[in-house]
């Protein structure tokens, strides 16, 4: 149980504007330590050590199995999500900079022959720079496009690395943009997912994102019913609103390691949710969900799995599935359950993958860009595979 009086201070520290002592305060409560007084409330946390992730084959295989697969628990119970370098600028996030990280090279970011242009985008809420991808062979044909946001501590660059997004979109023949989160708007560059204001259409960060993606098909061949949006950790909880929020733009969103829309207002129900996958929020209109994946490990301690699991409970409740479990594993990698809802047609509607023993990293990633996990599953494949299997009605 969260101890209530350190919550209350640590909501009278936010609107104050002391967002590191609020920070901090609400650390020391995840870590299970008693409200310590006035005089220590503006200690920073301790940093850990930074993620080394191994480089591992990401073939998968799978089996079908006709019930449910009992997700895998630590033998240990629950953990603790681990407090971060990032918490201590009130991020929003607990992830930890890539300090000491060598910038991706150009062969890791993009392939060749392709462009990956920077531009900027400005409205009434502000102005972000993004990155664009565009494939060798656009010309003549409306394209997919691709919303990649970034988690905390992460660049378009970085992150283009650590998924290899274009590499499989330029085997895809899909545009892919990158919108970039400056620290100027959250100091870990994290994507403010918590804040009422962010999660509302029309406003805010969800109008900036919609507005590079507007402004991109305006500009270049883009298939209006095949654009889609996906994210890592805040990145994937901004990814969750952009879908409840613009279903009429987007066909089907990507959540890793996220959270959904609506799972937190402020600071300290953040942590909460973080914590305990608390939450009500859900992707799309009630009654309409939009078509949703989702990636996360069972071991990650920055986000709790649940999250991930009430996504896809919200999205059995609103279509009434066919669910089926197929369960598998990567060579000498991760074993994994996926969960497929279904709609009458067919058509898969909801893909949730429990990545068992996996952290809070991008599942089959690339170890040139921060927060990845290459023993897999490759969820930059599957995620654009189950993407243009749907586009907007219409």
């Amino acid at each position: 149980m969260l101890n209530q009086n350190m919550v209350r201070e640590a909501t009278r520290l936010t609107r104050a504007g002391q967002l590191v002592e609020a920070t901090a305060l609400l650390q020391r409560m995840l870590r299970g330590e008693c409200d310590p007084g006035p005089a220590s409330r503006s200690a920073a946390p301790t940093p850990l050590a930074r993620l080394e992730p191994p480089t591992i084959d990401t073939k998968a295989r799978e089996e079908s199995e006709s019930r449910p697969v009992a997700q895998a628990a630590s033998p240990q119970g629950p953990k603790r999500p681990a407090p971060c370098d990032g918490m201590r600028k009130f991020s929003g996030f607990g992830l930890r900079g890539p300090l000491g990280r060598a910038p991706p090279s150009t062969s890791d970011i993009v392939p060749d022959g392709t462009k990956f242009i920077e531009s900027t985008f400005s409205n009434a809420a502000g102005s972000r720079s993004y990155k664009l991808f565009t494939p060798s062979r656009c010309q003549g044909q409306q394209l997919p496009l691709v919303v990649m946001l970034h988690g905390c501590t992460q660049s378009p660059d970085d992150f283009a690395a650590g998924t290899r997004m274009n590499f499989l979109a330029e085997e895809q023949n899909c545009f892919v943009v990158y919108p970039e989160q400056p620290s100027g708007a959250n100091h870990a560059k994290c994507w403010n997912w918590f804040r009422p204001g962010d999660q509302r259409r029309g406003g805010g960060e969800p109008s900036l994102i919609a507005g590079i993606t507007r402004h991109i098909m305006q500009d270049h061949a883009i298939d209006p019913k095949r654009v889609y949006v996906a994210g890592l950790s805040a990145g994937g909880a901004a990814a969750a609103i952009m879908g409840a929020t613009y279903a009429d733009l987007y066909a089907s969103v990507g959540i890793h390691s996220g959270l959904a829309c609506g799972a937190a207002s402020d600071l300290p129900s953040a942590f909460v949710a973080m914590r305990q996958g608390n939450g009500s929020g859900a992707i799309g209109k009630a009654g309409s969900p939009v078509p949703t994946i989702v990636f996360h490990g069972d071991r990650d301690t920055t986000v709790h799995p649940n999250n991930g699991d009430r996504m896809l409970e919200q999205s059995a409740k609103a279509t009434r599935p066919t669910r089926k479990v197929l369960r598998g594993r990567v060579p000498h990698g991760h074993a994994y359950t996926r969960t497929i809802l279904t709609d009458g047609d067919g058509l898969a509607m909801s893909e949730h993958w429990n990545i068992h023993g996996a952290g809070h990293a991008w599942s089959g990633g690339n170890p040139a860009g921060s927060y990845t996990d290459p023993r897999g599953p490759d969820a930059t494949r599957e995620m654009l595979r189950f993407f243009l299997e749907h586009s907007l009605e219409g």
